[in-house]
């Protein structure tokens, strides 16, 4: 049985790796080589997008990972078949059946035995996927499997625990991007001190650890208010901290970039907050009546910042319409090829997917149905073009639907932005004392954050 779970999980990942390369425009690993290469690990990430999360982190480590996952999923046997055999140990919460409570302790002793013999685990201390991006208060169970497994072992296991941070573009958008971030291990035997004599305040010293290793990895906002103005002097400034920051102290990619200045900025707006209370007012207030405008005039902050610049707007005219026409007929072919396995995938979001709940169930979903449906019909076109003209142009043929299929997404996409970008260009002309009073208020906006950059320590940003 070990050989055949083996089999299916190396099959497994690679499928999934294929899945995801095709949903996501990209995953990026951050700090992976924090990931020991050998030795029991206990992998503890944020869980705001259901199973894909544990599909990324999968595909991401270069070891197999064994997740906890609820019961409810073991219950349809041939799921349960497969699931065993690619390592997910069932969990039962409360929520799933509270008169069977004695199998979480089943499931921790599983948990014990995976970890004894040198593997990793991956579990989502929240408890619960969620729609909200903020980290949820972690539970204390990462910790109590942790600390006593290393307990039994008298601190000679080497069990270590390896935070993990997701991040989402746009999590229910195909073609949108993740960033799985890596933190420094946490070495378990270091936390046994007074274990298991002050057992609660141990449990509680971990679990505490691990929340803000957590949330140091990932966009984190005590205060919710507060997020619409972190997220707001993002949209803003970013462009200006890219040129010239205090926070990045390595080289870094675009998107752990991002991710790094807009921690930086959140915390920013938390200093802010708390030692000038009276800006922060009035800057939120003449933040409040600039978007009011920009949502009554159903403008885009980034076609305001360049207004106007006509001369942009005739090269964007002039390059998509030479575009357009050269790649039309490959979006065409394209999405005749794409109608049916979208179609499939549009009803499948909108029957498992849970959209009048949350949505962070739309990822894994299309994810799975997505597999299927182009596999499914695909095949089918393949195989009849397949009988009508044989092997050789079979195979050029299926080279060219994912290519063909990317670019209809891309073209369509491009589209809507150009068309959305014309209009509100078009609306700016129509309106320049209103677009001009509009672009005034944005640069005062600008120079507010700018001169209130230089007020908050390097420190209380970093």
């Amino acid at each position: 049985m070990k050989a055949t779970g083996s089999v299916i999980y190396r099959l497994g990942g690679g499928l999934l790796r294929v899945a995801l390369g095709f949903y996501f425009s990209r995953i990026e690993r951050f700090h992976l080589e924090r990931v020991p290469a050998s030795g029991p690990v206990l992998f503890t990430s944020n869980h705001p997008n259901s199973v894909t999360d544990a599909f990324v982190i999968g595909t991401s480590v270069p070891r197999k990972v064994n997740f906890v996952a609820t019961v409810q999923l073991f219950r349809f046997q041939p799921l349960r078949w497969l699931l065993t055999h690619c390592g997910v140990i069932p969990i039962n919460r409360v929520k799933d059946d509270p008169r069977a409570m004695r199998t979480v302790l089943d499931t921790f002793e599983a948990c014990f035995r995976v970890l004894e013999r040198g593997e990793a685990i991956g579990i989502f201390p929240e408890g619960i996927t969620h729609d909200d991006p903020q980290l949820k208060t972690v539970k204390t169970g990462a910790a109590r499997m942790a600390l006593e497994l290393e307990h039994r072992h008298g601190g000679k296991l080497g069990l270590r625990i390896v935070p993990v941070g997701l991040t989402f573009s746009a999590k229910e958008t195909y073609r949108s991007e993740v960033l799985a971030s890596f933190g420094q291990p946490i070495c378990v035997a270091d936390w046994l001190g007074g274990y298991p004599g002050t057992k609660h305040e141990c449990l509680q010293r971990l679990t505490a650890e691990i929340e803000q290793r957590i949330e140091s990895l990932i966009l984190h906002l005590r205060r919710l208010e507060r997020a619409r103005l972190a997220q707001a002097v993002k949209r803003l400034y970013l462009d200006h901290l890219q040129v010239a920051n205090r926070v990045i102290q390595e080289p870094v990619s675009s998107r752990v970039g991002e991710l790094m200045l807009t921690q930086a900025i959140a915390r920013a707006v938390d200093f802010t907050y708390e030692h000038h209370p009276d800006r922060a007012a009035t800057f939120a207030n003449r933040l409040d009546h600039f978007e009011h405008w920009l949502r009554r005039l159903n403008l885009s902050d980034e076609e305001l910042a360049h207004f106007p610049d006509k001369t942009r707007l005739v090269g964007q005219s002039v390059g998509w319409t030479f575009l357009g026409l050269v790649l039309l007929p490959v979006a065409v072919y394209g999405w005749l090829h794409r109608l049916l396995p979208i179609l499939l995938i549009n009803w499948a979001i909108k029957r498992f997917a849970k959209l009048s709940t949350d949505r962070t169930h739309v990822s894994t979903t299309a994810l799975l149905a997505g597999v299927v449906g182009f596999a499914l019909w695909y095949g089918a076109y393949l195989t009849i073009f397949y009988a009508l003209f044989g092997l050789p142009a079979s195979l050029w043929y299926a080279l060219s639907l994912p290519i063909a299929s990317l670019v209809a997404h891309y073209y369509l996409r491009g589209l809507r932005r150009f068309a959305a970008s014309a209009r509100d260009a078009w609306v700016l002309l129509r309106a320049p004392v209103t677009a001009r009073h509009l672009l005034a208020l944005r640069n005062e906006l600008i120079a507010e954050i700018d001169a209130a950059r230089w007020q908050v320590p390097t420190e209380a940003v970093r």
